[in-house]
């Protein structure tokens, strides 16, 4: 790691951990109905709102009308997003006459921004207007994001409510996630954004001639209004095929910093609203803590990955000074590009900066570490602290376990109905992840039919031996860990891939957010314990220690022989003379 590495390294930390209060203050006076330094601009709207969708801030929904509120939000969505994506070529805003998406393409893309996963089998410029652009990404990455984030203060409630069913109004957490913290995040940070070179204009594709004569096609379109919230929702999905490689969106070294600090942005500051709803602000830096210890270790070790580069080129005297640069712009070279791949995999962003498949064996582990560990190291926008809880209440059950304690966590017990509830979502997600990345290289052999085109899949692969394992093992990962970011080795848009990827999204969302609202509403009807001496603490070193072991010891049982097979054969086998 250079100097420039560990000084863009530590200032990205300390800036991360600058804004986390500030913002998770804000959140948490937000969802607790308080006033907030926009309540006197936005009370009028967000009233105005409620007048016209008929709801009423008093009502209490139990989970079972949470989560069916929940659910429905997420199929409007859907069908709204299905629909203009199939019809674009109709519809206004249209200047290069688009046509429309394929039925399992649109299917697959509907999924995706509806489940916050911005997977993308298409390239962007070449596939879709900019109505469908604007409405079918740019809107769903907003209210996918707001439904994570009502869901995580949903479960919230559940710690912190006592003797009740209600945890809450779906359609209040909704708008207020929406209008004080998404909308005006986008709107300060799209200014300077624009400020640094991203586009926002609905001109036609300007045809350019170039130095040496040849015609070249620029993209125009409406950027920047797209690319804050593709960071803040944990969205991920690029206006461009080259997502934030592409210099409209991402043109300088200072605007990519900026987007690396909003993709953690959320998921790091609802830690510290999770410490002030629940009453206790050491819970929500235990969580951040443990949070940022995987990430700082999944950064530094990508650093030294790609620092050293491939030993094959250094034995043919290649080795650039300037480490492993395939892949990657310039303008950010290994080190930024390095951190910006991990924070985009710790987030379940999907955003990218440089190619994932070219970095080397080590690097990719990383990032696919990161897709495994069930989004918890940060997340997405309110699922990823979801999912962290998780882990915190196994956590726990094991700590209960090995005392002989019915094991408890502020003040509710855990037990067998909330235990069951994880691992169903643990299993479900793993499950996916592992029998569809075996299905699809069954399917490879398989006779062509209409899953497997005539010439598609044997193509699919950009590589074979253990990188081939670890482009397969990727993508159904970021599915379902709801990312969105792509290896790119793997040719994914085919019937098979857009059908088989979006049921892993659906798995990857609502097989955590179900299991997490009924585990709410359980624990919102018992009472609290009142602490003793034989009460565990759920705070402190020796917590966060048992936190990252739970973590570790859950991920290695359940994924370490693919990794094994994947980027870890990989890199020996690179460093014994091996090409793949």
């Amino acid at each position: 790691m250079t100097w420039v590495d560990l000084s863009q390294f530590l200032v990205f930390v300390l800036a991360l951990c600058a804004i986390t209060p500030p913002l998770g203050a804000h959140m948490a006076n937000v969802f607790l109905g308080r006033p907030t330094f926009l309540s006197r601009p936005l009370v009028p709207i967000e009233r105005f709102i409620y007048r016209v969708c008929r709801i009423s801030p008093k009502d209490e929904q139990d989970w079972i009308a949470y989560t069916g509120a929940c659910l429905a939000f997420g199929l409007v969505n859907f069908l709204l997003s299905y629909l203009v994506l199939r019809f674009q070529s109709a519809l206004p805003l249209n200047p290069q006459h688009a046509a429309p998406l394929r039925p399992d393409l649109a299917f697959n893309t509907g999924v995706s921004f509806m489940t916050n996963t911005s997977w993308q089998s298409y390239a962007g410029e070449n596939s879709l207007s900019y109505l469908s652009q604007m409405l079918g990404v740019a809107v769903q990455s907003f209210t996918s994001a707001a439904a994570g984030m009502a869901v995580a203060v949903a479960v919230i409630r559940g710690l912190v409510l006592q003797k009740t069913e209600g945890l809450g109004n779906f359609w209040v957490d909704l708008t207020r996630a929406t209008l004080y913290v998404l909308l005006p995040l986008s709107l300060v940070s799209g200014i300077f954004l624009c400020s640094q070179g991203i586009i926002q204009n609905f001109h036609p594709y300007r045809q350019n001639t170039t130095l040496e004569g040849g015609s070249q096609t620029l993209a125009m379109g409406p950027v920047a209004s797209q690319e804050p919230i593709k960071l803040l929702s944990s969205d991920g999905g690029g206006f461009f095929n080259a997502n934030s490689a592409h210099p409209f969106e991402n043109p300088t070294p200072l605007a990519n910093f900026v987007e690396m600090l909003l993709i953690l942005a959320i998921p790091a500051g609802l830690t510290y609203t999770f410490g002030r709803m629940v009453g206790d602000q050491r819970q929500g830096w235990t969580c951040f803590t443990a949070m940022l210890v995987f990430f700082c270790c999944g950064a530094l070790v990508a650093n030294w990955s790609e620092r050293a580069g491939n030993p094959q080129l250094a034995a043919l005297g290649l080795a650039s000074h300037s480490g492993n640069m395939e892949g990657k712009e310039v303008r950010f070279g290994a080190g930024a590009s390095a951190l910006f791949s991990v924070v985009s995999t710790a987030s379940a962003d999907g955003a990218v900066n440089s190619a994932h498949d070219s970095f080397t064996p080590f690097a990719g582990l990383v990032q696919m570490a990161n897709l495994k560990t069930g989004e918890v190291v940060f997340g997405g926008t309110g699922t990823g602290l979801v999912s962290f809880l998780f882990m915190v209440f196994l956590a726990t059950f094991i700590a209960g376990l090995m005392v002989g304690r019915t094991p408890e966590y502020l003040g509710k017990r855990i037990e067998a109905r909330e235990v069951k509830m994880v691992m169903l979502s643990s299993v479900a997600v793993a499950s996916a992840i592992l029998v569809f990345s075996a299905l699809a290289l069954l399917v490879k052999f398989a006779p062509a039919s209409y899953w497997n085109p005539p010439g598609a899949l044997t193509n699919n692969l950009g590589n074979q031996g253990p990188h081939g394992l670890s482009e397969v093992l990727y993508n159904n990962a970021s599915a379902a860990a709801t990312n969105g970011s792509s290896f790119a080795g793997l040719n994914a848009n085919t019937p098979w891939f857009n059908v088989t990827l979006a049921l892993e999204m659906l798995i990857g969302r609502f097989l955590v957010i179900i299991p997490a609202l009924a585990i709410a509403g359980s624990l919102a009807r018992k009472p609290k314990l009142a602490v003793t001496t034989g009460t565990l603490p759920t705070h402190g070193p020796l917590f966060v220690t048992l936190l990252l072991g739970t973590i570790i010891l859950v991920t290695a049982l359940t994924f370490f022989p693919t990794l094994a097979l994947g980027p870890i054969a990989e890199h020996y086998l690179m460093h014994a003379g091996a090409a793949w």
